[in-house]
């Protein structure tokens, strides 16, 4: 479990929440293979990986790093809003959507490549204490390359499709224990909703009794290691950097026979699916509006550091 920093002589309301630094033993271990998922100070995240995130104003763009091959980079999960540190409200830009709907398979083999295909991104913000006014954002990185987090994901989704036959399902996948177990006890997770993310499976079908009646949702809550990336010291900050953007590099895809299986109720016929006359994923993706320049990130690495 991680602590807490911050003086014993300053008053518990009034210190934002900070974890304490990596250790020299975690960096001396740190490899994309043995980190399952890992969370630090949103703010550093930013200074890191200023390629991925830019922060201009109240709007946070996430972009695909041109310094990387094509796919690269970090797949935001957000409703497209958040409250940086609990002060700033900011609109989100290259986002993808927590709750999705889709029709077809086609829409199907994308969602589950977009979300296999990257680290996932959750934004969280965290309370010391419940009753505290003070309020810090983290984010949560979940290594999809890992094989334990890969497979907790794709046995989900190959389940759900096994269970239901031709019929509309709905599941959704929580990270809301694995977090609060990593930090203290008596941390409050301010908007634990975050952590979350939901697709629903629409067919045509005539009687949906299952659907109706909640027995073909599901909610699958995922656990795994938690890794600590929050540092102040700037040669750890280094390492982190290099760790992060070995993370983000492009993933193969999943060509398992589950993703080419198609459901006998879609709409659409078997050959528009593989001559992808389909359409596209975009929907579910929030563009960036524009691409920023960089002066927004490196004022905001210059202050990541400093604690309230």
């Amino acid at each position: 479990m991680a602590a807490w920093s911050g003086s014993g002589s300053v008053s518990t309301t009034s210190v934002r929440p900070s974890l304490t630094s990596v250790s020299s033993g975690e960096l001396q271990s740190l490899r994309t293979c043995n980190c399952e998922m890992a969370v630090l100070p949103l703010r550093q995240l930013l200074a890191l990986q200023p390629d991925a995130f830019q922060l201009q104003g109240d709007a946070l763009a996430v972009l695909s790093p041109l310094s990387r091959r094509p796919g690269g980079g970090f797949t935001v999960i957000s409703d497209g809003f958040l409250q940086l540190d609990g002060r700033q409200q900011c609109s989100l830009t290259g986002y993808f959507k927590r709750h999705v709907e889709l029709n077809t398979h086609y829409d199907y083999k994308n969602y589950r490549e977009t979300i296999l295909g990257r680290p996932l991104v959750f934004f969280i913000n965290v309370r010391k204490k419940y009753n505290s006014s003070k309020e810090k954002t983290y984010a949560l990185l979940v290594n999809t390359r890992h094989p334990k987090m890969r497979r907790q994901i794709e046995n989900s989704m190959n389940n759900i499709i096994s269970s239901v036959i031709g019929e509309s399902y709905k599941l959704q996948f929580d990270f809301q224990d694995v977090v609060k177990k990593f930090f203290p006890s008596e941390a409050h997770l301010v908007n634990e909703e975050s952590l979350s993310f939901s697709y629903e499976f629409k067919t045509d079908a005539l009687f949906d009794f299952f659907y109706w009646f909640g027995i073909s949702k599901s909610t699958v809550s995922v656990n795994g290691k938690v890794l600590n990336l929050s540092s102040t010291n700037p040669e750890k900050k280094e390492i982190i950097t290099k760790f992060l953007d070995k993370m983000s590099e492009a993933n193969l895809r999943s060509n398992n026979f589950s993703d080419r299986k198609f459901s006998v109720t879609s709409r659409v016929s078997i050959d528009d699916v593989f001559n992808g006359n389909l359409t596209s994923q975009s929907t579910w993706m929030e563009p960036p509006s524009a691409l920023w320049t960089i002066s927004g990130s490196q004022e905001l690495g210059d202050r990541s550091s400093t604690e309230i």
